[in-house]
């Protein structure tokens, strides 16, 4: 009995020394992804972003869109009322995942006129999301501008429920995604989403 107490016990100091690790690895990840968005927007306005990201420049006056590579850093999700400042990445892979904010590919972006989808994880950069009610505002930042949204509902819906992903034209519609409940260890069952609206 003593034996297997004493695996257990190893088996259980090996998987928390594992769990903080890779909690480390994300936290630096994210650190390096927020510091590529401040540097992004720093530079959104310079000679030579203006030269070398033409799209951007565009998408300012409406005339393109703005289509980041996955993986990349793509901007910075800002939500006052938790004092957060999150990296907005390309994708929701778990490789993106681990790097901030997802955006899921093939919603739209700021002033495309639809729907904006936004995930992360509970445990990490939407860790707060409970706190965040009715009226607060979130702040997206991109390089061709920042854009303004107040939540106006939250549910709660079950983790394969793939219709909260949908067409909003041409009312455009931000939503975010996080996995539900927050304290649940594990694959969790749910999804938390929020919805709000532009306001000027």
């Amino acid at each position: 009995m003593k034996k297997i107490a004493f695996l257990i016990m190893a088996v259980g100091i090996v998987l928390a020394g594992y769990g903080a690790i890779q909690l480390v690895q994300t936290g630096q990840s994210q650190q390096k992804s927020l510091a590529e968005a401040h540097l992004l927007l720093k530079e959104r306005n310079s000679s030579e972003t203006k030269q070398n990201n033409p799209t951007i420049i565009d998408k300012q006056h409406g005339d393109a869109a703005y289509l980041p590579e996955q993986g990349e850093t793509a901007g910075i999700l800002a939500i006052p009322k938790i004092g957060a400042e999150l990296p907005i990445v390309e994708g929701t892979d778990p490789d993106d995942l681990e790097k901030g904010v997802g955006h899921y590919k093939g919603t739209a972006y700021p002033t495309e006129n639809d729907q904006i989808v936004l995930s992360g994880h509970r445990d990490t950069v939407f860790r707060r999301m409970g706190e965040v009610e009715i009226g607060d505002i979130f702040i997206v930042k991109l390089p061709y501008g920042e854009f303004r949204y107040q939540m106006e509902s939250a549910r709660i819906v079950d983790a394969n429920d793939r219709t909260i992903i949908k067409s909003t034209a041409p009312d455009e519609v931000l939503t975010l995604t996080t996995c539900y409940p927050f304290s649940y260890l594990g694959n969790a069952p749910q999804r938390y989403i929020i919805t709000a609206l532009p306001i000027d």
